[in-house]
């Protein structure tokens, strides 16, 4: 089992970043593959923002944030991290991380991921 626990949510004006944290323990919680997904208000599903392969090496981000969005993780501390930068008010959201079990691979799709956080809220205004 692990568990994941996100930090790093807030408030922020349009432009502005946020750096959030997850927070990983468990079994063996550094060989996991992890994402990061967000639910907009109003919307039933979670969409994947970002991902990254459990060495760090691969990553994959939704196209509405590349090149503002950055994840990555230290292994050692058995943290994933998203610094979000320029950021936008369509980017508000809960935001969630998420492990995906027995995997060495880059995972996108919600459905493939075994644990999840319990979201930590970001909000952007105008």
């Amino acid at each position: 089992q692990v568990q994941l626990v996100e930090s790093g949510g807030g408030l922020v004006r349009a432009g502005g970043s946020l750096r959030l944290s997850c927070a990983a323990s468990g079994r063996a919680s550094s060989r996991y593959p992890m994402g990061w997904f967000r639910q907009a208000p109003g919307k039933d599903e979670r969409d994947i923002v970002a991902a990254i392969s459990w060495s760090g090496i691969s990553t994959y981000y939704a196209d509405s944030v590349k090149g503002r969005f950055t994840i990555s993780r230290d292994n050692a501390k058995n943290t994933v991290y998203l610094q979000m930068n320029s950021l936008k008010p369509e980017d508000t959201a809960v935001y969630y991380c998420a492990a995906k079990d027995q995997s060495l691979g880059l995972h996108s799709i919600m459905g493939e991921y075994d644990y999840w956080g319990q979201g930590t809220q970001v909000t952007v205004s105008s």
